[in-house]
């Protein structure tokens, strides 16, 4: 009889930490192959802490999609930088993403390393949007001597340039152990969770100033019709001021109008279901710094 060689499963749980917008959304999307996490140009975009799940007959990597990290001054920013701070110490491998030479903002988030004993990736991002190779190597010189990084790989997330080679540097990290998550799940989000979510990008993408950050959207209720085999949906979208609601409302309802159409789009594509969205703005003023109305929208403890 032929001796068959045992292959062992491997898992592990990876978290992608960065300041605001250096692109760990689109990292962790491209990684898992599906949308799991909402992205826009503005900073702070991803709030809560998103698990994106990666398995093969050989591993399951379970990434762990941050916040920002960064000094925020109101009490959902802070709450938002002690979700970050807290995956670090909860998963196995911290995946450092960074687009740009070392500053401030980097070395804040550098410091939250120095108590952990798990290996640490220095991951350069939008090397697309680099002239030449000098100054990828510019870059990685900056923050050599910040800390003994694990390795340091240079990628596009949005190319997906080199993600094949972040995978095989993480696999051989990885320790032998169980499927955490069930083989064909990606995420762990909610779809109520991710319609909230896909809501609130839309919001990100269509207003400016101070709108985007004052924003929540929570969902209010949802309705089967099994008839027609549609779901109606409605979604409660919070701001603090009365400009803020004028500002995202628009002109006769345009805005509203755009954005409803837009988040109704991506919801019945990502979700595979037909939902009618009805979208209602209330003012909640400085709900930002209120530890109940943090809870209220899922971002308290």
């Amino acid at each position: 009889m032929k001796n068959l060689k045992m292959s062992s499963h491997k898992s592990g749980f990876i978290a992608i930490v960065g300041r605001p917008n250096v692109g760990k959304s689109t990292l962790i999307n491209q990684l898992i192959g599906e949308k799991i996490a909402i992205m826009s140009p503005k900073p702070q975009t991803t709030r809560n802490r998103i698990l994106g799940v990666l398995s093969t007959d050989e591993y399951q990597m379970i990434f762990v999609d941050t916040p920002g990290m960064h000094k925020g001054r109101d009490l959902l920013n802070k709450s938002i930088d002690k979700v970050a701070v807290s995956s670090i110490n909860d998963v196995d491998i911290v995946l450092f993403v960074v687009d740009s030479m070392k500053g401030a903002a980097e070395d804040h988030i550098i410091d939250y390393f120095r108590g952990i004993k798990i290996p640490v990736f220095l991951v350069i991002n939008k090397i697309d949007e680099l002239k030449n190779k000098s100054a990828i190597d510019e870059i990685i010189i900056s923050y050599l001597n910040a800390y003994p990084f694990e390795g340091v790989i240079p990628i596009s997330a949005k190319e997906k340039t080199h993600l094949n080679r972040l995978i095989e540097m993480l696999v051989p990290l990885l320790e032998e152990g169980p499927e955490f998550f069930p083989a064909d799940m990606k995420s762990d989000q909610s779809e109520e969770k991710l319609m909230s979510e896909l809501i609130r990008e839309k919001i990100l993408y269509h207003t400016e100033q101070e709108v985007p950050h004052a924003v929540a959207v929570v969902i209010e209720s949802l309705v089967e019709n099994p008839e027609l085999n549609t779901l109606d949906v409605t979604a409660l979208i919070i701001v603090e001021r009365t400009t803020q609601k004028q500002i995202l409302i628009g002109k006769g309802g345009e805005k509203i109008k755009k954005i409803g159409t837009e988040a109704r789009k991506e919801i019945n594509s990502l979700l595979n279901t037909k939902i009618h969205l009805t979208l209602w703005v209330k003012i909640k003023k400085d709900w930002r710094n209120r530890p109940n109305d943090l809870k209220a929208f899922g971002y308290g403890e």
